[in-house]
């Protein structure tokens, strides 16, 4: 949501700066003079070159700003995902562990036990012993 607001501030204040700096007058008039050099009868024997000029500072701080918070709110969620997935990478180590313990009770033991040439264990012959 929070994301979502300053990428719509981000491309408004794009367009703005863009436009204002074709609006400025440069060394060859810029576009200022191709909508009839009219501009020093609005904004005065200046010009408009200071309302442009403050526009520009603003805009471009504000631009700076937003470029910022995006790049900021990008690299956290990287930081989200790396701890979640080093989480998961322990999480399964962890149960690796267990898994070997409760495998090594589970197993029954192999004292008595003799192989038999087929593979098969099969029990040890009773130990005759005399009373």
């Amino acid at each position: 949501m929070l994301q979502t607001f300053i990428d719509i501030v981000h491309i408004f204040v794009c367009m703005v700066l863009i436009g204002v700096v074709l609006l400025q007058q440069g060394k060859g008039g810029g576009m200022g003079a191709a909508f009839g050099g009219g501009t020093a009868q609005v904004f005065g024997g200046r010009g408009a070159g200071n309302i442009l000029t403050r526009v520009t500072a603003i805009s471009a701080a504000i631009f700076m700003l937003t470029s910022v918070s995006l790049a900021y709110l990008s690299s956290s969620g990287d930081r989200a995902l790396k701890a979640r997935v080093t989480q998961e990478a322990s999480r399964k180590h962890g149960d690796k562990g267990v898994l070997k313990e409760r495998t090594k009770e589970a197993t029954p033991p192999t004292e008595g036990v003799v192989p038999a040439p087929s593979g098969e264990p099969t029990p040890a012959p009773p130990s005759s012993s005399t009373p």
